[in-house]
């Protein structure tokens, strides 16, 4: 889908002509990029390292102030909301989330109701009802009375999932949810996603590196490149040789598993010229 058929809709969230720069004069990581997220659906993000889609996901989430532009929450200005109105949102986990090791898996998942609760105010059973709740959904209840600094880093994202889900967001903001973890535990972390999407409607941004992952878990794919949109549509529509060579600078062979109805990114190398492969397109 090319930006010029972005549509903003009420309900949703969308970021329209937007420009994120970190410092003054610095070369803008966005420039002037519109985007809409299908709601409901699961939006992965993909691109090289520095193509800007951590910086575009950080400002869908309003981490970062975009120079230029505006994103629109469903329906309104997000700079219209309160902190508390956008947490209570908008559930948010990027990889530099740190938590002190002497805290609880349980406990750490109490915090995701402050939102919903005035200063000074007690627990109430909603507030507990949700935790467990959430516990239960990212299947970190087993871990509940481990300390942080006892869990493995899989545990860990599931631990920080569990807080965003005592929440109770409409969006979820997941930043390469599954770096640094071995074959299972993204397994574990993406299935959970699209259980959450599934069962309870969440929109969900995350952006990935593993292209298999984003074919695999995809509704939606944004493609990234110094900055820009270059491709967005399905994992059939923005996952090709072309596109991938445009973005990456790579050459791909797309394998399909016609039994299971699917089909998977194979690197080949650099350049078409680098490769000895037939049908290199």
């Amino acid at each position: 889908m090319s930006q010029e058929s972005a549509t903003f809709t009420i309900s949703g969230l969308a970021g329209n002509d937007l420009t994120v720069r970190y410092r003054q004069k610095q070369t803008p990581v966005i420039a002037g990029q519109t985007v809409a997220i299908p709601e409901g659906k699961i939006t992965v993000f993909i691109g090289p390292n520095g193509s800007g889609k951590s910086t575009l996901l950080k400002t869908l989430a309003w981490q970062l102030r975009p120079e230029m532009g505006t994103v629109i929450l469903d329906g309104r200005n997000i700079a219209e909301f309160s902190p508390k109105e956008l947490a209570c949102r908008l559930g948010i986990l990027f990889q530099e989330n740190s938590a002190p090791n002497d805290l609880t898996v349980e406990e750490l998942a109490y915090h995701g109701r402050y939102p919903h609760r005035r200063l000074f105010e007690s627990l109430t059973p909603e507030d507990s009802e949700a935790v467990e709740r959430a516990l239960q959904l990212s299947g970190s209840d087993r871990l509940r009375h481990h300390l942080i600094s006892q869990l493995s880093s899989g545990q860990k994202q599931l631990a920080w999932i569990a807080m965003l889900l005592s929440q109770s967001p409409k969006y979820l903001f997941l930043d390469e949810p599954t770096t640094f973890l071995d074959m299972a535990h993204q397994f574990e972390i993406m299935d959970l996603v699209r259980r959450l999407n599934r069962e309870l409607g969440n929109t969900v941004l995350l952006s990935v590196h593993d292209l298999n992952l984003a074919a695999r878990y995809a509704d939606h794919i944004i493609a990234l490149r110094d900055g820009r949109v270059v491709a967005e549509g399905s994992s059939e529509e923005v996952l090709t040789v072309e596109i991938l060579r445009e973005v990456f600078q790579v050459e791909t062979r797309i394998v399909r598993d016609l039994a299971g109805d699917s089909f998977y990114c194979v690197p080949l190398g650099k350049t078409c010229e680098q490769v000895s492969v037939k049908g290199c397109r």
